[in-house]
């Protein structure tokens, strides 16, 4: 799987801009804030409707217009498929795929793989739950439309129970709807966490062995599912929680509140690892991000380094750079000596600056 090209109209600091990307590596180079991550945050928002930054579709579309497109093509098993994003600023993104619309945003999911990997991912260990949620919502959510719609589902469910969950500290007589929606949370549910263990059994397999070598065979790594409640737990819970959570107004038991525990050497390395350690296991589990896919879908994600490796010691930086030699790989960098000082081999260079990208070889 590769993508081929990309095209972009008042996104971001374009005006306009077209690229054919090589089918191995392509560098962006250039200073800082000129648009290089603009790039790749656009072929993110193809294969997820969504920017990896958090940022509403409004805030994409170029200062003075009302909508931007972006155009990409995906060559996958031999095939083409053309995915148009339109974005507008007061009403719903459009997505069509080979020029015929379609009526969910989660249509899309699946047709290409990405993984991302910016600084702040560096982080993942060592920021909260959330973070580490996400890391499984989107991948699952890449590899598996059915948890893409149980995950829509139970979203949508916890937000009605919790608008629920205000009105009932007025209205007593409200309390018996709660029955309702508690029954397809833990219906949702309890399949979200069934998958979600079933795919961090998968990362437990792959990351060790990776971390074993990235640490030069000092440290091995155990990841394993905290589960907020049991499955088998989930209605009493619900139950016994009813009063706690009309006061608070929110919805305290479910998966929206799991988490990731990595151990090192029986340590708990979310709170009590070295910097060192916590990066070292983050770049861990984004290569084992990698793998899961190749092993899932038996192709290769096209990977997205934004910045990352002047974050790495030079330990770190030619592991990664070892481990993505036959990928489809975009690279954001302040300037390309770090890869011609690791010998790595170089198929396109644009150089980026102010909104322009210029192809220098």
């Amino acid at each position: 799987m590769v993508i081929k090209s990309l095209k972009l109209k008042n996104f971001r600091n374009y005006d306009f801009l077209s690229i054919e990307f090589d089918h191995a590596t392509n560098i962006f180079y250039g200073d800082n804030a000129q648009g290089k991550t603009n790039i790749l945050e656009a072929v993110y928002l193809t294969g997820t409707t969504k920017s990896h930054r958090g940022t509403k579709d409004r805030d994409l579309i170029q200062f003075g217009n009302e909508e931007s497109h972006i155009e990409t093509v995906i060559e996958k098993d031999g095939i083409e498929f053309q995915v148009d994003m339109h974005l507008k600023k007061n009403s719903p993104k459009g997505i069509a795929i080979n020029k015929i619309p379609i009526r969910k945003a989660s249509e899309l999911f699946g047709l290409v793989h990405l993984v991302f990997f910016s600084p702040e991912d560096l982080n993942i260990i060592k920021n909260g739950p959330a973070e580490r949620r996400r890391f499984m919502d989107l991948e699952l959510s890449q590899l598996d439309k059915v948890y893409l719609s149980d995950l829509a589902n139970y979203n949508r469910i916890i937000n009605q129970r919790n608008r629920l969950l205000k009105d009932c500290q007025n209205r007593a007589e409200l309390n018996e709807m709660l029955d309702l929606w508690d029954m397809q949370l833990i219906q949702y549910g309890s399949r979200i966490m069934e998958r979600r263990e079933k795919f961090l059994e998968e990362v437990n397999e792959i990351i060790s062995g990776i971390h074993y070598k990235l640490t030069g065979g000092r440290e091995t790594i155990t990841i394993s599912y905290e589960k907020n409640i049991g499955q088998m737990e989930f209605e009493s819970v619900l139950k016994k929680n009813r009063e706690r959570d009309i006061r608070m107004k929110s919805t305290s038991a479910g998966p929206h509140r799991d988490d990731i525990c990595f151990l090192t050497k029986d340590i708990d390395i979310r709170k009590f690892g070295s910097q060192g350690q916590q990066r070292t296991a983050a770049l861990s589990l984004k290569l084992s991000e990698i793998e899961i896919v190749r092993k899932l879908i038996k192709d290769t994600p096209v990977l997205l380094l934004d910045d990352v490796l002047s974050e790495l010691d030079k330990n770190r930086q030619n592991y990664l750079l070892d481990s993505i030699h036959d990928i489809q790989t975009l690279i954001t960098c302040t300037g390309v000596d770090e890869f011609v000082n690791h010998r790595f081999s170089i198929n396109k260079i644009f150089h980026v600056s102010n909104g322009v990208v210029v192809k220098e070889n």
